[in-house]
């Protein structure tokens, strides 16, 4: 701008002054960007405030604090006090002092996704971090912080996407562009499953995004769960329970960005977040340390404004391109399916599994409980010749399940109810087809043709009794 003013003063003078300006608008063009900083004035805990231009930042802004040493720590506005910017930071703080400068770096935070990320591993802002050199990136540039595709612009849901897990194509059937919450406790086997599902499903891109993942289970993930075979069609993004909550937040930004890139190249990409839970907490630490009120169980307002955010990038994508399908993890507090987080996204999501302990006790993996999980999708995403056998079986597990303590006891009489002493007679091959070892892959046509054979093999002897 500075240049184009300098131009235009050299066309309107006359005479010798000309080349003076002309020579002042190259120096001019010599100048390189002005660089905007402000100071560390107050440290607390993880919260830094900014003295400085506060009026050149905005929430979301990225700084730069740097210390005599050379050493440079990344930040990001969150709120403003007075005349203060209020930043929580990407990297640790150590090194940090009074008077530090704290640079205002330009731009939005963007990334350049490309098809050579497949395979790769890379942390919450996109930098590799499996030792197989720098990533290649694309031509074009995506927000980390996009808003979701307009709705009226969306495309519906597309066919059933097999998942390769019997359990969730028969009974909780998902279609390309489904948004499903995985709701379990610690220990369970959510992260068993999810390879489980990242191995074996028909989808063309896997994208995974690893949220507060112990450190020592990231590499067991990427070996022994995920495989070489797993790993080459799909892109990972890590952020370990250690690091800074931005970083933790970030993440889940990142992974739902790389999997919007290939959603826009066509493909039908399949999104498995673990978990939404860390993901919440790291909002709730933001949160807190920029002053908001807690609300429930201590999380923030910005928390249950940031989930449906998140969640709504997933989905059928704008027309003429692919799809995203979410399967997001939920940590469920103390086992409580009724906590705050759980609640927000059950309510936002397009249908729930339900893991529970008690189930994987008794040595059943997966341990889904069919009975309280539901695919907002079905039955019209299940084969209409099948609606009949998926109906009967969910009713025979209720039903064993509703008498299951009577059973145990022996106080059921055999005989007493022909609906009960079918449900005894399929318990175990139910229960068998409802387990599946972490090697094992089925498809939906085989587990529709497995289950029918159940039930038709139960009203068979019941028939001949």
């Amino acid at each position: 701008m500075v240049t184009n003013k300098a131009h235009a003063v050299t066309e309107a003078c006359p005479g010798g002054g000309t080349e003076r300006l002309r020579g002042l608008a190259a120096e001019i063009e010599e100048i390189g960007e002005v660089e905007l900083f402000g100071r560390v004035a107050a440290l607390q805990g993880l919260l830094v405030e900014i003295a400085g231009p506060v009026r050149q930042m905005r929430v979301g802004s990225r700084l730069k604090i740097a210390d005599s040493d050379a050493h440079s720590v990344h930040c990001e506005v969150v709120g403003f006090r007075g005349e203060r910017a209020l930043a929580l930071p990407l990297d640790p703080l150590e090194g940090v002092r009074m008077g530090c400068r704290a640079v205002i770096e330009a731009g939005e935070p963007v990334i350049r996704p490309s098809n050579r990320w497949l395979g790769r591993v890379v942390d919450g802002r996109g930098v590799p971090v499996d030792g197989k050199g720098p990533l290649h990136p694309g031509s074009s540039s995506y927000n980390i912080r996009a808003k979701p595709p307009a709705a009226h612009t969306r495309q519906r849901v597309g066919a059933p996407i097999d998942l390769g897990v019997r359990a969730l194509n028969t009974f909780t059937t998902c279609c390309q562009g489904q948004r499903m919450g995985i709701f379990a406790g610690s220990g369970v086997g959510k992260s068993v499953l999810f390879s489980m599902i990242a191995r074996n499903t028909d989808a063309d891109i896997a994208v995974i995004g690893l949220i507060g993942e112990r450190g020592r289970e990231v590499q067991e993930f990427l070996q022994d769960d995920l495989g070489e075979e797993g790993l080459k069609r799909a892109c990972v993004v890590v952020a370990t329970s250690d690091e800074p909550a931005l970083m933790r937040r970030q993440a889940a930004l990142m992974a739902m960005t790389i999997a919007e890139y290939f959603r826009d190249q066509g493909k039908n990409v399949l999104l498995m977040m673990d978990s939404l839970t860390r993901f919440a907490m790291a909002q709730r630490e933001i949160g807190l340390a920029s002053g908001e009120p807690p609300t429930a169980k201590g999380y923030t307002p910005t928390v249950f404004t940031e989930l449906p955010r998140l969640l709504e990038r997933a989905g059928p994508g704008p027309q003429n391109s692919g799809m995203i399908t979410g399967l997001f993890t939920v940590l469920v507090d103390g086992d409580d399916h009724n906590e705050p987080v759980s609640d927000a996204v059950r309510s936002i999501v397009d249908g729930h599994i339900v893991m529970e302990r008690s189930i994987a006790e008794r040595g059943r993996y997966p341990a889904v409980n069919i009975l309280k999980s539901v695919s907002r999708t079905m039955p019209e995403s299940s084969a209409v010749e099948f609606r009949p056998v998926i109906k009967q079986a969910r009713n025979l597990l209720a039903t064993y399940a509703d008498m299951e303590e009577l059973i145990r006891l022996g106080a059921y009489r055999k005989g007493s109810d022909p609906l009960v002493d079918e449900a005894i007679a399929l318990n175990a091959p139910l229960e068998a087809f409802l387990s599946q070892s972490k090697d094992e892959a089925t498809t939906i046509e085989e587990g529709y043709r497995t289950l029918a054979a159940i039930v038709d093999g139960g009203r068979s002897q019941k028939a001949d009794e």
